[in-house]
């Protein structure tokens, strides 16, 4: 059932208004537990806050997502419930305030629903870092829904619910999304407020909706976008609502291929596909245009500087001390530090830590970071470049199809590589799109595809019409196939 669908059910009382959610619930302990997707589910506070909404629309009020259930990625502050982000050192620790977008969900009728797994502090590519176990993908149990918001993907994929939250630093978003066959959005940069999101990256993080389709992604987004004073980041920008335009024309856009987006090294399955969804919006009346992106390159090497630079700052706060997990056996007040982070953080959670210390570092500081941040300036140009000739950008989104559990996890540099099509959007604070086409047989399973759509600044509405137009070619969205967790 689409996110419309649900809530015309819930407004002219067909189905009551908690019914999606306990729905959900039960399917979040079911097959999201088998997927190692969950890891809370408050019913009691769920009860309360269904009881609150039957209230509200007793009482008239007009609300645009009634009912509809909400995944929480676990690094999204909900008041009183679990905020670990998947690590342990903060396997105790609570939430005593909600996020801004989860104020906004709530004030439109939305009701969140399970704590999911993650990559711990979203470090992490396959959700196979998080301290409390990986996370499997619907479509092929034996392979990873991809990372760090896997555990969001995977049970929107399985139908447990109709969207999550996810958050995106360096395609954590995305790359799950087209992992799973689902739509994942990374807003703008400033888009959607940063408040009681748990920082790794404070200028490359984004939240972002992942759906099963286009329509219910624009849905959500177009309640959580928007000014908030208390991310000083945030954008005062005018949001353009994208549900209202949704289906309207592409007849004229530009569609621009960036020659580093299908290059020869990407899977020619997904190669392919990039080519019949361009052949399908110009057929719709889009023009393509060739465009390049040139430094695309240097995105890992640039993301890993500062990504891990900034994780360094944000992490220092994660001691042990004010919340969380304290180790036992600390007889002063250094071991105690030494002993909590040592204990308490996970292996690419250290080596991310010691990697930005080392960038920032005296000495270093000029060779890495500074020379880092002058590169992000190139890839933030390549983009404008680009724009000045497209409207919107069409390419894959990993190389690759979604790959093996463990694969990768004895190899931090490919792991990383795995990024390559996706952190250049969040250093140059540009929205991007997912969306599925179709699926390929590997291993004679089918696997989805997932192409990405850049665009500039803002650009979101428009993001989501030429989505709609690629979801409507390849016959979307995406189902499961049958006795697929069996």
């Amino acid at each position: 059932m689409s996110i419309d669908e649900l809530v015309n059910n819930v407004r002219t009382g067909r189905t009551r208004a908690g019914s999606a959610a306990v729905h959900a619930a039960d399917a979040l302990d079911a097959a999201g537990r088998q997927l190692g997707a969950v890891l809370d589910v408050n019913r009691e506070t769920l009860a309360q806050r269904i009881q609150t909404l039957e209230s509200r629309l007793k009482a008239g009020e007009e609300l645009p997502l009634a009912g509809v259930p909400v995944g929480i990625k676990d690094n999204i502050a909900v008041t009183g419930e679990r905020l670990s982000c998947g690590s342990r050192i903060l396997e105790t620790h609570r939430a005593p305030y909600n996020a801004h977008v989860i104020e906004r969900l709530i004030a439109a009728g939305a009701l969140p629903v399970g704590r999911l797994n993650m990559d711990e502090f979203a470090m992490g590519s396959s959700t196979e870092n998080s301290a409390f176990g990986p996370c499997k993908n619907p479509w092929d149990t034996t392979r990873t829904p991809g990372g760090s918001s896997g555990g969001s993907a995977a049970v929107v994929a399985a139908g447990c619910v109709p969207v999550a939250l996810g958050s995106d630093t360096g395609g954590s978003i995305r790359q799950p999304a087209a992992f799973t066959g689902t739509v994942g959005l990374k807003p703008t940069y400033g888009r959607v407020s940063r408040f009681g999101l748990v920082a790794f990256g404070s200028s490359l993080d984004q939240i972002g909706p992942i759906a099963r389709s286009v329509a219910d992604a624009a849905r959500i987004y177009d309640v959580i976008a928007g000014r908030d004073q208390r991310d000083a980041t945030s954008s005062a920008e005018a949001v353009e609502a994208a549900l209202p335009g949704l289906d309207d024309s592409i007849a004229g856009m530009r569609i621009g291929i960036p020659a580093e987006y299908v290059s020869d090294a990407l899977d020619p399955r997904i190669k392919a596909r990039v080519d019949e969804a361009a052949r399908h919006l110009e057929a719709l009346g889009a023009k393509l245009v060739p465009v390049s992106l040139p430094h695309t390159k240097y995105a890992i090497p640039t993301y890993y500087i500062v990504a891990t630079a900034e994780a360094s700052s944000n992490l220092a706060r994660h001691d042990g001390i004010h919340q969380g997990v304290r180790a036992k056996d600390a007889n002063d007040l250094l071991a105690c530090y030494l002993k909590n982070r040592g204990q308490g953080l996970g292996k690419e959670v250290q080596r991310r830590i010691l990697l930005g210390t080392f960038c920032l570092s005296s000495g270093y500081y000029e060779a890495y970071y500074d020379r880092a941040m002058r590169v992000r300036t190139l890839l933030a140009r390549d983009f404008d470049a680009a724009f000045s000739q497209a409207d919107v950008l069409l390419g894959a989104t990993t190389p690759t199809l979604p790959f093996r559990l463990g694969e990768k996890t004895s190899d931090p540099l490919q792991m990383y590589l795995a990024d390559i099509l996706t952190a250049s959007a969040n250093l140059a604070g540009v929205p991007a799109l997912v969306v599925p086409a179709g699926t390929v047989l590997e291993d004679n399973r089918p696997l989805p595809v997932g192409l990405q759509l850049l665009g500039p600044a803002f650009s979101e509405a428009r993001l989501f019409r030429a989505g709609q137009a690629i979801e409507r070619a390849f016959k979307g969205p995406l189902t499961l196939p049958a006795g697929a967790l069996a």
